[in-house]
């Protein structure tokens, strides 16, 4: 009798434009059939990625799933694979100088003075989210749907600082966008809470879970929650500049939440490990991670907000890369034991 499939669950960051990393990861997943998603948690871009793949994979299988984020991507500014695309990617330079030439133009800086000196409700009839008439775009039946992975998508309530993750019927076109929500650059997304008939506002989630661990910790999930890392833990050099020391605060607080809660994980792991805590009472969570710090390093929170065709399909060729080189290092050790050193990541 054959083994049955490796059951993973994703965890899927936000980071903008940064996300196309994260289409090249669940590109490449989808070649191996002896894999399956039980569910996703996302955030920002991590929650629009993980609507297309479910719904995709609804809709048509594997195929659709990818089919589903090629579409995604092409509406964020990406382009087909095309003998013209691929002329202009043999002569493209690399992500890292496309990076640098964005974060220090003209438009990038006068973009940044704007956010900075005014609001969002300033501007009139002129603001919109800009992903509205993507985000709208989903097949909502399947999005939403009790088959496929579970979804999870994170927001922040302005009001109370706390997380919100829908799922289920609450997952919406206004639900996506919240979870997406910049606050310096869009207003907060209001949305009925079903359970007081109030209505609530909400930011980004990644300030509260990027993305948030704890739905996938459901005694009828898998143990292991494979984290989709697009933006940089670490950096060796303290920034200087202005817009290194604005892109450092932001990477920090985009990770703070993940850390807080891989901490307690390793917390709960310890305790089982050395008998204070019966097995059975706490999941014992595998963890694992796919991530290209050495690229994500290079490129900045400016190039989040430049979803260039050329600097989406570097990273989603990098995202292939990084999860072809995780599943040849440690496809065997799913549902065995975590690839990560938990205690080396938070301390």
């Amino acid at each position: 009798m054959g083994k049955g499939p490796i059951r993973i669950n994703l965890a899927l960051q936000g980071g903008g434009a940064h996300g196309a990393f994260t289409w090249g990861v669940l590109d490449r997943l989808l070649d191996e059939d002896d894999i399956e998603v039980a569910a996703i948690s996302g955030t920002s871009a991590g929650a629009m990625n993980g609507a297309a793949f479910k719904s995709g994979l609804l809709e048509g299988g594997r195929e659709g799933a990818r089919a589903n984020l090629d579409w995604l991507w092409q509406q964020l500014g990406a382009i087909q694979d095309t003998p013209m695309t691929q002329w202009m990617m043999a002569f493209a330079p690399p992500a890292a100088v496309l990076g640098r030439a964005f974060e220090f133009s003209l438009g990038n800086a006068m973009a940044d003075a704007a956010a900075r000196f005014s609001s969002p409700y300033a501007w009139g009839p002129f603001w919109d989210i800009p992903l509205r008439k993507v985000a709208e775009r989903f097949h909502y039946d399947t999005v939403c749907a009790a088959d496929g992975p579970r979804l999870f998508i994170c927001a922040t309530n302005v009001q109370t600082g706390k997380i919100r993750v829908f799922t289920g019927d609450d997952i919406s076109p206004d639900a996506i966008l919240a979870s997406a929500c910049l606050p310096t650059l869009f207003r907060a997304v209001e949305i009925e809470n079903p359970a007081t008939g109030e209505t609530e506002a909400f930011w980004d989630g990644g300030y509260t879970g990027n993305p948030a661990l704890f739905p996938l910790f459901a005694p009828d999930l898998p143990d292991d929650v494979l984290i989709v890392n697009i933006n940089p833990l670490e950096r060796a050099e303290v920034p200087r500049t202005p817009q290194q020391i604005h892109n450092r605060i932001n990477e920090i607080s985009f990770n703070s939440s993940l850390l807080r809660e891989l901490r307690a994980i390793g917390f709960v792991k310890r305790l089982l490990d050395d008998g204070s805590l019966q097995r059975g009472h706490m999941k014992a969570v595998l963890v694992h991670m796919i991530a290209d710090d050495a690229l994500m390093t290079e490129l900045s929170v400016a190039t989040k907000l430049a979803p260039g065709p050329v600097l989406l399909a570097q990273l989603k060729d990098a995202g292939r890369a990084a999860a072809d080189a995780f599943l040849a290092a440690h496809k065997s050790d799913l549902g065995q034991r975590s690839t990560v050193d938990l205690q080396a990541m938070y301390e």
